[in-house]
């Protein structure tokens, strides 16, 4: 899993920065009031990115716990 939590972290990361260009040169072409709306797509995937990265962290740090609680229970 490990692999794959990697790949779609940075997919998120990568979504959020062309969705940003996307917008963006819509809106200066096409006008802010017809694409303006979309730029909740770029921040979900920036909420995506980090939230992904924030429990990938926080699994982490709960397999070294627990992995410090099984070698203290055997020593």
């Amino acid at each position: 899993m490990g692999i794959y939590n990697k790949v779609m972290k940075y997919f998120w990361f990568g979504l959020g920065i062309v969705l940003f260009f996307i917008v963006s040169y819509n809106c200066f072409t096409q006008g802010f009031d017809r694409w303006g709306s979309y730029y909740w797509m770029v921040a979900l995937a920036f909420v995506m990115f980090f939230m992904k990265r924030w429990m990938m962290k926080r699994f982490e740090n709960h397999a070294k716990f627990l992995k410090d609680q099984e070698n203290s229970k055997t020593a």
